[in-house]
């Protein structure tokens, strides 16, 4: 579940490779085709036809390989219940009322080789197979089973709780992609749940999966998200006012959405939890798994190793580090949050997977926390690395005795650190424009960049971006024209006070401080020393911030910055030293800034507006928002929009009012306006 909050108003969302991206190992084309679907009960609705042919959907060739190569559950009752022994069981979609397209990617349906034709059935075909009201000729659907460590517990038998595997579709190219249906109904690891999701998070997860891939981050895919007037029942905060929400799905596409949890299964008892795997004692699934995986995602290293099965195993699980390190290392760079990184949410071939809580950091603060019911920050900003690895770790046990802990241990120690901190210093100097050099202090310089940041309460995204326009020009007119411009993209008074605004009442907190020092034992229970000194913090801050004149915050700011940018200068000095024309050197620099560091990132108050506009039948600006994350590095805003004064007159009023400001009169590439402070994910 999900809920955000905006100006004292409540909205629902429940929680729902790079360029290129293909799967390690692609198939033949001349591979049989699936086995017969078995029999199965029929769902109920207006599906009266399951499988009719396509029109233009009818060229994706089938080949569902994981449902060959890995054992199904025996048994087709879809209900909520274990299921052990099995590592998919068949499903089948629940249909709903009058499909209709809120958006599709192109660049994703591409991959499946699909070329959507001109022409009126385009839109309501895509809603009726992609909604799950029609089966595609080939497609099995099923859903995988698998566990999870969630906020550090084990939590034994998950599963595809929403998510419907259709099959593995064969590209003209050659590649292989699993395509899922998200939220096409019941299935045996819906637990307490429906198995649907609602139109405001599957419209977060069909434009982040699509933005993260053209910000060049591995992902998965999201091809169509498709609506309906189906409709299911959410008790946004459980306090007993029920909201009716649309049905709606998204089309997922990827390599392959097994995960570390995927390996999990296999678990004996948790020695804190008391739960269990439901395949315990079954070492002869996990060998089938991890040669399905290694063969079909890895197939180099089932070439290098395949009379050696330890080293072969051991080879994989040091790539999966090293992909897993990398990815994470490119969520720093953008100010990615992913917000529950649990390990049945971390892919077994490095993609980002599963998103639902995340977000995009606009000030930036390293302890920045995206997920609202992330109360002790497991998964804040700053700990994505250390928890990736952990969940490493986690992975490292699943996969014994097939691989011994002390090696995977070694392999862990050795390489996830160094590979992380190579990879995020090397996008770190691209994103500084230091394109000659590596010099030994450029991480020291990054490390200050970021302080600064967090100082001046800096747009990580915006503040990046407008560096490439820095000259590092002597000349003190433009330094002070360049720290205007720097200035406008810190925290303001107003936004500030939002963030250190105390969230304690006194008496609370004076209780738990007393607490704290007579029974620290029942204060471990009830809450947490971090907690308090964070609050203790906002409440110094907060103070600070009273004495403090709207002049004074931007004389700070700047010379917080003069002093930085005065260190970048000079090291940007040293790389014209080393070249031989500093114009051309300039111009390479300024075109490789802006190829990496984002114009227009997927900020929570654009996809809110996106889905208000889409609640009310307005899907122009879900597709629009599309638009610009197709194109993130782009300088231009080929959009509508008044002229630049009514545009700061708006945004300012907007702040002072905490009121919105619509996507026509405020830039995609802006700074969020002051009731963004409120939004919150859950």
């Amino acid at each position: 579940m999900a809920a955000v909050l905006r100006s004292g108003r409540s909205f629902f969302l429940p929680a729902p490779v790079p360029r290129g991206l293909r799967p390690p190992g692609c198939c033949s084309g001349a591979m049989q085709g699936p086995p017969p679907l078995a029999a199965r009960p029929q769902s109920p609705g207006p599906s009266a036809a399951p499988r009719a042919a396509a029109g233009w959907l009818g060229a994706l060739r089938f080949d569902n390989r994981a449902l060959r190569s890995l054992p199904l559950d025996p048994s087709e009752e879809n209900v909520p219940r274990q299921v052990p022994g099995a590592c998919f069981s068949r499903v089948r979609p629940s249909p709903v009322q009058s499909p209709r397209l809120v958006a599709m990617s192109l660049p994703a349906l591409a991959l499946l080789g699909l070329e959507p034709p001109a022409g009126g059935e385009l839109e309501s075909e895509a809603a009726l197979y992609f909604s799950g009201n029609r089966l595609l000729p080939g497609a099995e659907p099923a859903a995988h089973c698998y566990c999870g460590h969630q906020f550090g517990s084990f939590a034994g038998q998950l599963g595809d709780g929403a998510a419907m595997y259709l099959g593995e579709v064969l590209s003209p190219r050659g590649e292989r992609w699993e395509i899922q249906l998200k939220g096409a109904g019941l299935i045996p690891f819906s637990r307490q749940a429906d198995g649907r999701k609602v139109l405001r998070s599957s419209i977060r997860e069909f434009l982040c999966s699509e933005a993260m891939f053209h910000l060049g981050i591995p992902t998965t895919r999201a091809g169509t998200c498709v609506t309906s007037d189906s409709k299911v029942v959410r008790d946004i905060f459980y306090d007993g006012n029920p909201k009716n929400e649309r049905c709606t799905i998204v089309l997922r596409i990827a390599s392959t959405f097994i995960r570390f949890g995927s390996f999990e299964i296999f678990k004996p008892t948790d020695e804190y939890t008391g739960r269990k795997g439901p395949s315990v004692n079954r070492n002869d699934i996990r060998i089938q798994m991890l040669n399905y995986v290694i063969s079909t995602f890895y197939p180099e290293i089932q070439q290098a190793y395949s009379d050696n099965s330890v080293q072969r195993n051991a080879a994989f699980f040091r790539e999966v580090t090293k992909r897993t390190a990398r990815m994470v290392a490119e969520w720093q760079c953008v100010g990615f949050c992913h917000g529950v990184l649990n390990t049945d949410n971390m892919s077994i071939v490095g993609l980002t997977i599963d998103y639902g809580p995340f977000g995009f950091m606009d000030r930036y603060d390293p302890e920045h926390i995206c997920n609202g019911s992330d109360n002790a920050g497991r998964y804040a900003y700053n700990k994505q690395p250390e928890i990736c690895k952990w969940n490493l770790g986690k992975l490292a046990e699943a996969l014994v005795p097939e691989l011994p802990l002390e090696i995977s241990e070694l392999i862990l120690k050795e390489e996830y650190d160094a590979e992380f901190e190579r990879h995020y210093l090397q996008k770190m100097r691209k994103k500084l424009g230091l394109i000659h050099l590596e010099l030994e202090d450029d991480d020291k310089l990054v490390s200050e960049l970021l302080e600064t940041m967090h100082l001046t309460g800096g747009d990580f995204t915006n503040t990046f971006r407008l560096l490439s326009s820095f000259l590092g020009d002597l000349d003190p007119l433009k330094l002070e024209d360049f720290l205007e411009k720097i200035a406008m993209q810190c925290a303001s008074m107003e936004e500030l006070k939002v963030a250190f605004r105390p969230q304690m009442d006194p008496r609370q907190l004076s209780m738990m401080l007393m607490l704290a020092q007579s029974n620290p034992q029942l204060f471990a229970l009830i809450g947490t020393k971090a907690n308090i000194n964070k609050e203790l913090e906002r409440i110094e801050q907060f103070s600070k911030l009273q004495q403090l004149t709207a002049a004074d915050l931007l004389s700070k700011n700047k010379r917080h910055w003069k002093e930085w940018l005065q260190k970048y200068r000079v090291r940007l000095e040293k790389e014209i030293e080393s070249v031989s024309n500093a114009d051309v050197w300039n111009a390479e620099r300024v075109k490789i800034m802006n190829s990496n560091n984002p114009k227009y990132i997927l900020r929570n108050y654009i996809a809110q507006n996106a889905i208000e506009a889409a609640e009310n039948g307005d899907f122009t600006e879900v597709r629009e928002v599309l638009k610009r994350l197709e194109n993130p590095f782009a300088e231009t805003e080929d959009l509508t929009e008044v002229q630049e004064d009514q545009e700061e007159e708006e945004t300012v009023a907007a702040a002072a009012t905490c009121s919105p400001v619509t996507s026509s009169r405020l830039p995609y590439s802006s700074k969020p306006p002051l009731w963004a402070s409120e939004l919150c994910v859950t």
